[in-house]
């Protein structure tokens, strides 16, 4: 094991420097990204960059990486590689193959979700009648919000599955109040904790501002998927709540969500979603404290820079001196 305690390793890094300099502050970060100028592995002790993730070598040099450097927890920070490596035998806070491929493809997340018993809003293929209007055209895999359509009647749902180059389904169009919650699961299964939070706004499907909220219907929400699929790790579970249907499930992600810090600042002392990680992989049983946070922290995202020398390696310098003004 490195200096600086047991290890963790993160893939597919980004620009999740939060997330990141968040496990730093618990454990030795060893960061994994393809791109050299991906920035969040600056917030990291080490850099390495793997093949792509379809390539034959991807799972073999995180096995070489993770050799090296003692790592106890793989932890991805997008969707692409969550199957991948719930395949390997490396130590994935993942679900198992047949969950993580399933929540990757949004009409079998909807298929799998009914078969729980878990609210998901009416959802069809193309060339079958979704039963009413308005409704909303988008792929089955993916994330970010991309290239998602509303149609308001079949003449628009039809062009938009002919305009898509890629497989596609049609779901009932909700409106209502937007949530996320986000949970963590052991590797058992249990949910530990529940976090939900309103979808003030968002960018590319990634929310950027937001409120922790105590709504005791969406912390059991979140708890009953978490157990129900069941979930290993973190997980976002995206919900409206419909003035027709109610709750609504469209969207479950099976990885830390881009409103990361909400779940942070409302998280009880000493169980933040990064520390609980290190402690299970330090082999210690989390006991489940789900409903246990602080409502009405509310987030604000913004967007700050590193700058790198010929050699791509950090300056240390920044625009502002010592960095970004502290809030006031």
């Amino acid at each position: 094991m490195e200096a600086g305690g047991l290890a963790v390793l993160l893939t597919g890094v980004g620009k999740r420097y939060d997330i990141v300099s968040a496990f730093a502050r618990h454990a030795f970060v060893v960061a994994a990204d393809p791109n050299p100028l991906a920035p969040a592995q600056y917030a990291a002790d080490v850099r390495v960059a793997p093949p792509a993730m379809d390539d034959p070598d991807y799972v073999p040099f995180l096995e070489r990486v993770a050799r090296e450097h003692d790592v106890r927890a793989v932890v991805p920070l997008t969707d692409l590689d969550i199957e991948i490596l719930a395949r390997s035998g490396l130590p994935a806070f993942v679900p198992e193959p047949d969950v993580a491929g399933a929540t990757f493809d949004k009409y079998e997340a909807h298929e799998l979700l009914l078969r729980h018993g878990l609210p998901s809003p009416p959802t069809v293929l193309p060339g079958e009648d979704p039963g009413r209007y308005p409704v909303v055209v988008k792929p089955r895999r993916g994330s970010g919000a991309r290239s998602i359509h509303p149609a308001a009647d079949r003449e628009q749902m039809e062009f938009f599955i002919g305009y898509a180059d890629e497989p596609v389904m049609v779901q009932r169009l909700l409106s209502g109040p937007h949530f996320s919650i986000d949970l963590l699961c052991d590797m058992e299964g249990r949910c530990l904790n529940a976090i939900p939070r309103t979808m003030l706004e968002s960018r590319g499907g990634e929310s950027i501002k937001g409120t922790v909220v105590a709504d005791a219907e969406l912390v059991e929400l979140g708890r009953r998927v978490g157990e129900a699929l069941p979930v290993r790790g973190p997980c976002t579970v995206q919900v409206f709540r419909d003035p027709e249907l109610g709750i609504g499930i469209y969207d479950v992600n099976t990885r830390f969500g881009g409103a990361f810090p909400a779940p942070m600042y409302a998280a009880p002392p000493g169980r933040t979603y990064p520390e609980l990680i290190v402690r299970m992989a330090a082999g210690e049983r989390v006991e489940p404290h789900v409903g246990e946070f602080t409502a009405g922290m509310t987030f604000t995202r913004w967007y700050w820079h590193t700058e790198l020398d010929e050699q791509i390696r950090p300056t240390g310098r920044d625009a502002v001196e010592g960095g970004p003004r502290p809030p006031r």
